[in-house]
């Protein structure tokens, strides 16, 4: 709970009406609530409830695909896939309708995923072979993590990403070196080998010089002389180093994280900027600054 002083400050706020939109207020605030977080009863229901028709409608689009089901029971699973489009047009409706800023959220990864999940339906009757890209629905059942409430999980999810983030300079200036490598080692594999034990050019050289690095040697190409031999047993040498750099670069990343990890997030999302896992116990959003409402949860 927040105090009465904090609480008039929030409720005295100016609200952000250019950058962030209309306030939310009645029953816009209610659903937004609803829809967007899952520390609530209703929410939890509201997102299990869409899991379950997301897996359905998944189902539904792979017994289409097979024949003799399709032609036994065209006319039912024509109106149930209706049903399912009409149900996810409404609540990305919803969605749009509850947020301060609904092109904000069009844009963002779940918007457009949310957007793709209906669209190839419509486009379908235009472009009938465009159907079976509803399969992008599955997409969707990451929001899973949000419905469990695997807090633990959201915030080793959380923690990777950042880890990620941290060292992606150092992957980059990794995987560069090894390109250089493999340039190299291909043109010499070229030169060595030649076309007639089937390196013939040096990007086929390169394809193999890759495979072999990446410990994957395919066996389409492979060297006949004695030298050739001998440089891809020292490249398939190098290629468990090149596993286990970017794996040792990523450890300690995520040991830095660890050091300083904070409290598990909610699914708790500011109404301004939409950014999700804000602590129980904040009164402003941490990326954009606006003032938060009093925290909702069971």
């Amino acid at each position: 709970m927040i105090s009465p002083t904090t609480k008039q400050a929030f409720d005295n706020a100016p609200a952000p009406s250019t950058e962030f939109g209309r306030p939310l207020k009645g029953w816009r605030l209610k659903a937004y609530t609803i829809i967007f977080e899952a520390d609530t009863k209703a929410g939890r229901l509201f997102d299990l409830g869409l899991m379950v028709a997301v897996l359905l409608s998944l189902v539904l689009v792979m017994l289409e695909s097979v024949a003799s089901f399709r032609l036994a029971h065209a006319a039912w699973l024509s109106w149930a896939e209706y049903a399912f489009t009409a149900l996810f047009t409404l609540e990305y409706v919803l969605r749009l309708v509850c947020v301060r800023r609904p092109l904000s959220y069009a844009s963002s990864f779940f918007g457009i995923v949310d957007l793709l999940a209906v669209l190839p339906i419509y486009l379908a009757f235009f472009f009938p072979e465009l159907y079976a890209l509803v399969d992008v629905r599955v997409l969707r059942l990451l929001r899973v993590f949000r419905i469990l409430k695997l807090n633990a999980y959201v915030a080793a999810y959380l923690s990777l990403g950042r880890a990620l983030r941290a060292s992606s300079k150092k992957i980059l200036v990794f995987l560069s070196a090894v390109l250089m490598i493999v340039l190299i080692m291909g043109t010499v594999m070229y030169v060595v080998e030649g076309p007639e034990n089937g390196f013939s050019s040096i990007p086929v050289s390169v394809y193999w010089a890759i495979s072999t690095v990446t410990t994957v040697g395919f066996g389409d190409i492979t060297p006949k002389t004695d030298l050739g031999r001998f440089i891809a047993s020292l490249m398939m040498l190098l290629g468990w180093g090149v596993l286990a750099v970017p794996t040792g670069i990523m450890t300690a990343e995520m040991a830095a994280q660890r050091m300083g990890e904070a409290p598990a997030p909610t699914t708790r999302t500011c109404h301004a900027c939409l950014r999700e896992g804000l602590q129980a116990d904040s009164h402003f959003c941490r990326h954009c600054g606006a003032p938060l409402p009093e925290y909702q949860r069971d």
